[in-house]
């Protein structure tokens, strides 16, 4: 009875799985591969998955002949920057909207959720010139702006859940025994509410480390972030396979990195945001 059963399990749900996973890591895997082998080899014969056709000629010559290490600088300050503007809007406009009740209430909140359902590119050119008369183009301001359009309706909307689900009476204890609002936010609502504040600070974070539209048109020569110095990797003629490879790894690793270590927070984070609505 248990042979019928095992086999059944491994045709129904191991392999579906396994395909599944091959399917999800394979293109990374293909990348990270393609990142070790040499230029050369890979016009040659393609790219080497033995090891002993490796090496770190792409990441170094990534490193020394590029300006990727200031790119990466210039994504990083664009990414918190982002978060912090995005996260000191939503705690407050989620704690407004979990706590008051007050005429257009439900309008604004059905806004934000307008929002994202349009495509980022439709609001290229209306940002494009509204940097451009304020004098932000090609900063990182702009860019923290024009990230932020994307990243607080959905905080907003995630943050007004999770402090929704925080019980009225903290606050008001807290106002009875002295507090102000404010102070009661402080030192009430946002201990309580910081895993699922964490968590959309990750989301905010990697959102905008990975932003690739906004920052080809609102940035330039000056501010240029990993992403579209990824793109200019390729040339007009050939392109460098190994070094844009390279390129990808690095790009993609701080980001990585960051998820794997909180990925538990953030799942719950989320789930915890989504219980109440």
């Amino acid at each position: 009875m248990n042979k019928p059963s095992v086999l059944r399990r491994i045709l129904t749900t191991d392999l579906p799985v396994l395909l599944i996973v091959l399917l999800a890591l394979g293109p990374f895997a293909w990348l990270v591969l393609t990142s070790l082998t040499p230029s050369a080899q890979i016009a040659q014969s393609g790219v080497s998955v033995s090891p002993s056709g490796w090496g770190v000629d792409n990441y170094v010559r990534l490193l020394r002949q590029t300006s990727f290490v200031a790119n990466m600088g210039h994504s990083l300050i664009v990414a918190l920057g982002t978060v912090v503007l995005g996260l000191t809007v939503s705690v407050t406009a989620a704690y407004a909207f979990s706590r008051f009740r007050f005429a257009g209430r439900r309008l604004i909140m059905l806004q934000f959720l307008l929002v994202n359902m349009f495509p980022v590119v439709l609001l290229i050119l209306p940002l494009f010139i509204l940097m451009r008369r304020l004098g932000l183009l090609d900063t990182h301001l702009s860019l923290i702006l024009a990230n932020a359009t994307v990243a607080i309706p959905f905080a907003v909307w995630m943050l007004t859940s999770y402090v929704g689900a925080i019980p009225k009476s903290l606050d008001e204890a807290a106002m009875i025994d002295g507090c102000s609002r404010l102070m009661a936010l402080r030192r009430v609502v946002l201990p309580l509410a910081m895993p699922g504040i964490i968590s959309t600070g990750i989301y905010i974070f990697i959102t905008a480390w990975n932003e690739y539209l906004y920052a080809l048109t609102l940035g330039g020569r000056t501010v240029r972030t990993v992403t579209v110095a990824i793109q200019t990797l390729i040339g007009e003629y050939q392109i460098e396979w190994g070094l844009l490879a390279a390129g990808g790894v690095v790009g993609a690793l701080p980001a990585t990195l960051l998820f794997l270590i909180v990925q538990r927070r953030l799942i719950g984070g989320l789930t915890q945001g989504a219980v109440k609505g």
